[in-house]
């Protein structure tokens, strides 16, 4: 499967493979952010977030050959941490490489599904440099890129068709965004199904690589930086023929929030709805708070990403909560 071939009847396809591990996750009614507000929990997938949709889809179509010479892939965590997680179940060696910058918290929930963690180098670029290069020698492990593979983007996807059947006049779907994997899977299906519903991505002001390169109208790089939402670091490849061109003809636009607005996010899932998101799985409800997005008429889904957020985090978070 190539870019021109990600449309609705891919992630069609690939569907029955994302089923074997991923759940359909709930829509959450949220009256606080708006009255036809619903957050779309990826956070509760049995990894704790989408990527386990994208991982399955690739994965548990690999057939026996390859799935000898084992995968593997580079990730912040989650991506990682889905495709340890569905290779152990399959007895697939996997290889998961990451920069030193990963939370501890994360490199534990990879030393927990036995692969070979493949630590080191500054940056998530980094790590991704080291991945591809072990999968291009002969019968080396197979790649599962979490935003060039067309097959993961597929796999993403299947969330947006879950989205149109649990909500069919969505108006408005608000997804995080990194290297596009997930809003550009997404945006295929409700692009397909609902052509008038508007697609907003959400990313942190530092560090944001696709809204970057959407401004430029190429993959461009740009510096990582510390921030509450790490699982939304790294870039999106300067070869990116694959998320980037479907970000940038589907999606209706991209805003970005700060530091504090991402931890209201945070805060709000937590305090109202006793729900743990990440800071990158809480972007879309920060950008609602703060006002950086406005509702329109009819039903919006926040897409949550994921769950995996550090503990201390979380502490300090309900500790600013209760006063």
């Amino acid at each position: 499967m190539d870019c021109q071939q990600l449309n609705l009847d891919a992630i069609r396809a690939v569907r029955p493979l994302v089923d074997q591990f991923a759940i359909r996750t709930p829509l959450l009614h949220d009256s606080a952010l708006g009255t036809e507000v619903s957050l779309k929990l990826e956070s509760l997938q049995p990894t704790g977030s989408f990527k386990i949709r994208g991982a399955a889809a690739k994965i548990v179509g690999l057939d026996d050959q390859q799935r000898q010479r084992g995968v593997i892939t580079a990730s912040t965590g989650n991506h990682g941490r889905a495709v340890a997680h569905i290779a152990l179940a399959l007895d697939i060696p996997a290889t998961i490489c990451v920069s030193e910058n990963l939370p501890a918290g994360k490199i534990a929930a990879f030393q927990s599904l036995d692969c070979t963690l493949d630590v080191g180098g500054p940056s998530q670029d980094a790590a991704f440099d080291r991945a591809i290069e072990a999968a291009s020698a002969p019968d080396g492990p197979i790649l599962v890129h979490s935003i060039l593979d067309p097959v993961v983007l597929a796999g993403q996807g299947t969330c947006g068709l879950e989205i149109v059947e649990q909500q069919p006049a969505t108006a408005l779907v608000i997804v995080p965004v990194s290297g596009g994997g997930l809003i550009a899977g997404i945006s295929v299906a409700i692009k397909s199904l609902l052509p008038n519903a508007k697609i907003i991505g959400v990313s942190m002001n530092k560090g944001a690589a696709m809204h970057a390169s959407i401004n430029a109208g190429r993959p461009v790089q740009v510096p990582e930086a510390r921030t509450l939402a790490d699982s939304l670091q790294g870039g999106i490849g300067l070869d990116n023929n694959t998320s980037f061109p479907i970000v940038r003809e589907l999606v209706d636009e991209i805003v970005l929030i700060d530091e504090d607005e991402i931890a209201a996010g945070m805060l709000h899932a937590l305090r109202v709805h006793r729900l743990i998101l990440e800071g990158a799985g809480a972007v879309g409800i920060g950008a609602l708070l703060a006002g950086k997005i406005e509702p329109p008429d009819g039903p919006v889904v926040v897409v949550c990403s994921g769950a995996n957020a550090e503990l201390a985090t979380v502490a300090e978070l309900a500790a600013r909560g209760s006063h």
